[in-house]
């Protein structure tokens, strides 16, 4: 029995071990929440996918500028009256194995610019797509510290709904005990259970908050949905709060103009239509193409005994030969030119290695292509690239005046954010102060239950209020602070 209830024991603990390793909670710093994001965000691995297929493109079109080379090769056969492709002489009824390879090479000498314009458009959209990444990591930090800082926010209204509570609980143990003695009547008592019952709704409603904020932060973060998590709760000077900032709203924005990704993107976004446009005017031009290659081939009709000369002198065969003989007697004619015969040497065939030597031929080619009508489609694509350059001249416009309207209204909101801190501030200090008073009349027996409700949530509210206050100008500052190339930490 002892053994049974050890191993019991033992199971048991081990199971706990198991839950406890399973449920622990991670806690993230901004930063860490942050460097995560930077690996496993999606619409930053989308921008980095942009960036490296316009890398490929910008690459491409550097390359177009070197001269090409291909290579081609075919053997077949052929049957019937055919073609000796080595002699080009028709051969009857005959099976003919033949092959034929070759390299060729051109480079366009002109055509326009265009080649070099398409290089100056692609390095121009390399850049913009450059910053479009840094903008969607701008964007991924800023939509980040936002859902940290509701953790944050909804983590402390959770807190202040638990103490709301602890207070009632601790009201409701008095007034049993002055209900017992019977200084207070019983409807007081479950007045105040009612008002507990509320109070606990209230904590159930923000630990929903809190936990549904925790949630949105994962997902943001793409974590597992088996991992727990939670954050460090970092300090938060709230001393500092001023409605009076450093820098003037002109200020910020010239000093983050230069700078802003999505500016800079629309700005080299225009430069590349420029050169679009450019790149376009060039069909409109000549283009001087120079092309050369070699070719060679092999036919197995040609692989028979052959004689092949030497350039040697010919050979002597007889000095003096017999041409022939006086008619009708048998006095021989002597030429006096000798029999000779041509100096090389006979082959029993012609092999494929020494047809493909013996076959080789080279060609260089200049050509000249003009272009006189082509159904206006250069003209076409002309107004395409002005009508694309416009639209970008106009984004890069809207840009610059959609960050100003952006750093315009983050320094309003920071400075109604702080001015609202500050009265949210005296308003707490006032509804702590008069719910005193009413706790001790109501105490007492002075007030009301109703008068010690309504002043226990004001204060409630006011505490949210402020809480509401400070996280929405920490937040808001924070985006100011990275208009200004500052980073967003605690």
């Amino acid at each position: 029995m002892r053994a049974t209830g050890l191993l019991i024991l033992l199971v048991l603990t081990s199971a706990y071990t198991y839950a406890q390793d399973t449920l622990k909670v991670n806690r993230w710093t901004l930063q860490e929440c942050i460097d995560h994001a930077m690996d496993h965000n999606l619409n930053i691995r989308r921008s980095l996918l942009d960036l490296q297929a316009q890398e490929v493109e910008t690459s491409q079109s550097k390359l177009a500028r070197y001269p090409d080379l291909n290579g081609n090769a075919s053997y077949g056969y052929s049957w019937g009256r055919s073609i000796d492709p080595t002699t080009n002489l028709f051969v009857e009824n005959q099976r003919i194995a033949s092959g034929n390879a070759g390299l060729s090479s051109s480079i366009i000498l002109f055509n326009g610019f265009r080649l070099q314009n398409n290089v100056k458009q692609n390095q121009y959209s390399l850049s913009a797509a450059e910053e479009n990444l840094q903008t969607s990591k701008n964007d991924m930090v800023l939509g980040l510290s936002s859902y940290y800082i509701n953790v944050l926010f909804t983590r402390e209204l959770l807190e202040n709904a638990r103490k709301q509570l602890n207070s009632t609980n601790q009201q409701v143990e008095r007034t049993e005990k002055q209900v017992r003695a019977g200084a207070l009547p019983k409807s007081n008592l479950l007045d105040l259970m009612a008002q507990k019952a509320t109070n606990e709704l209230n904590v159930v409603n923000a630990e929903n908050d809190y936990t549904s904020a925790k949630i949105q932060l994962k997902q943001l973060l793409q974590l597992p949905p088996e991992e727990q998590i939670d954050i460090v709760v970092p300090e938060i000077d709230t001393a500092s709060i001023q409605p009076v900032m450093d820098a003037t709203p002109i200020q910020i924005y010239e000093a983050a103009l230069n700078g802003w990704p999505t500016v800079r993107s629309a700005e080299f976004n225009e430069r590349s239509s420029e050169y679009a446009v450019k790149a376009s005017r060039g069909n409109l031009y000549p283009t001087l193409s120079l092309t050369g290659g070699l070719t060679t081939r092999y036919s197995d009709v040609s692989d028979q005994p052959r004689f092949v000369p030497d350039g040697g002198d010919p050979i002597i065969l007889e000095p003096n030969p017999i041409i022939g003989y006086v008619d009708g007697t048998n006095t021989p004619v002597i030429s006096d030119q000798p029999l000779t015969q041509t100096s090389g040497t006979y082959y029993d065939g012609y092999p494929f290695g020494d047809q493909i030597d013996d076959n080789l031929s080279k060609y260089v080619n200049l050509s000249l292509n003009i272009p006189i009508f082509n159904g206006f489609s250069a003209r076409a694509s002309i107004q395409r690239a002005e009508i694309s350059r416009s639209r970008a001249e106009i984004n890069s416009k809207d840009a610059k005046y959609q960050l100003w309207q952006n750093i315009e209204q983050a320094y309003i909101d920071v400075v109604a954010a702080a001015k609202s801190y500050k009265v949210s501030q005296v308003q707490v200090e006032a509804r702590t102060e008069s719910f005193r008073v009413l706790k001790q009349r109501y105490d007492n027996g002075a007030a009301n239950f109703t008068d010690y409700k309504v002043g226990e949530n004001d204060l409630f509210q006011a505490k949210s209020d402020l809480l509401r206050a400070k996280y929405d100008y920490v937040f808001k500052l924070k985006v100011l602070d990275f208009y200004q190339g500052k980073k967003i930490e605690f």
